[in-house]
């Protein structure tokens, strides 16, 4: 069913923030955030300050990823009571690796109208400066914290032959890198850092210079890693069949089972590795 919005009736807008120069924010989004009637926020301190730097005064109420389930009920409520309200996280667009699907969902099954404003968000200026084809592109967000965890859904991603985007924090880089090195093998990567701040810095390379390069990186990162190809010379097979005879198999099923997930010819690979641990 289609949903018309009205600006007369009561709506929740989803409305981006700079996520780093203050500059970078609509008009649109400026009059939205005057003009409703509370301002529902991942961090009301960093909402206080945007809208202190925009002479905006405005009530604001925390919803973030612990209390959604929560907090959603008090913005259904202010819809049922005739109100406009926005919700805003602390950079770039609702629900883009933040908090807002819980509260959307409920608005929308409750028959309210949402509205979500373009603006800003972190993955589309870190995939047009990579050099890395654009299209088709995976948003995959932040990986699993626990290394067992994201190396199991690094190995998910391994064959999908689209440029793929993450978020990573600061502290979790070096082993995120040195993890996609061992899954991926050796492709094409770039890693923005503090997009829109000024720190604002890229790298681009491959992944075998980036994790001997690269020590220590601070901020807020986006990286960028070009997709699977089975015609890639960067594709270490040997430590691919290494790995699997690690993992419990055979020699003869590790090779099989390497030529079945690149499709290459597995007398090929039989020769290829045997030639290679000469």
């Amino acid at each position: 069913m289609w949903q018309v919005s009205y600006d007369n009736k009561p709506t929740l807008y989803l409305v981006p923030t700079p996520i780093g120069n203050l500059e970078d924010i609509t008009l649109r989004a400026l009059n939205i955030l005057k003009e409703v009637e509370v301002i529902f926020s991942e961090d009301t301190r960093e909402t206080s300050l945007l809208l202190s730097h925009y002479g905006i005064k405005k009530k604001l109420i925390c919803l973030e990823d612990h209390n959604e389930n929560i907090v959603k009920n008090k913005v259904l409520k202010y819809l049922n009571d005739g109100h406009c309200i926005a919700i805003v996280t602390d950079r770039g667009t609702p629900i883009i690796s933040d908090p807002g699907y819980k509260t959307v969902k409920l608005i929308v099954d409750s028959g309210y109208n949402v509205v979500s404003l373009p603006g800003a968000t972190a993955f589309v200026p870190a995939l047009t400066v990579s050099t890395i084809e654009p299209l088709p592109f995976l948003f995959y967000g932040f990986l699993n914290s626990k290394e067992n965890k994201r190396k199991k859904e690094l190995e998910v991603l391994s064959k999908i032959p689209y440029t793929i985007i993450f978020y990573e924090a600061p502290h979790r880089i070096k082993n995120t890198l040195d993890n996609m090195l061992e899954i991926f093998g050796n492709r094409n990567i770039s890693i923005s850092r503090e997009i829109s701040k000024k720190f604002e810095s890229i790298y681009r390379g491959n992944l075998e210079k980036i994790v001997t390069d690269i020590d220590n990186i601070k901020g807020e990162i986006v990286i960028v890693v070009s997709g699977f190809s089975n015609n890639s010379n960067n594709i270490d097979f040997i430590s691919l069949v290494d790995k699997y005879i690690t993992d419990g198999f055979s020699v003869s099923s590790a090779i099989k089972k390497v030529s079945e997930d690149y499709a290459i010819n597995k007398n090929d690979l039989y020769n290829k590795y045997h030639g290679g641990r000469k």
